[in-house]
């Protein structure tokens, strides 16, 4: 079992930052692949970004050269830094863990894009 909670959401301006994080209740080494979603109001949940343990990253195409996903195995901790938002990044970020054929989610945190 593990906790993820994801915190630093918040309302920004199109073209602001903000610096997402995932605290892991328990080390992050044995995660094979660390991935944040997000879903929007009426819409389905998409991926955004993933990080393997030798750290291999991919990005949905919405959001190449504007985010980069890092991770600290040693805080136990994933990050999501976002540039250049815009107002369709407005939804709930998820962080999201995989072990063993388990999947582990986080509360979800708000960021909203105000043009």
């Amino acid at each position: 079992q593990v906790q993820l909670v994801e915190s630093g959401g918040g309302l920004v301006q199109a073209g602001g930052s903000l610096r997402l994080s995932c605290a892991a209740s328990r080390s992050i080494a044995s995660f094979r692949d660390m991935r944040w979603y997000r879903q929007a109001p009426g819409k389905q949940r998409d991926l955004v970004a993933s990080i393997g343990s030798i750290p291999i990253t991919y990005y949905a195409d919405f959001v190449k050269g504007r985010f980069t996903i890092s991770r600290d195995n040693a805080a136990n901790t994933m990050y999501l830094q976002m540039n250049s938002l815009k107002p369709e990044d407005t939804a709930v970020y998820y962080c999201n863990a995989e072990e063993l054929g388990v999947n582990y989610w986080g509360q979800g945190t708000q960021v909203t894009v105000s043009s």
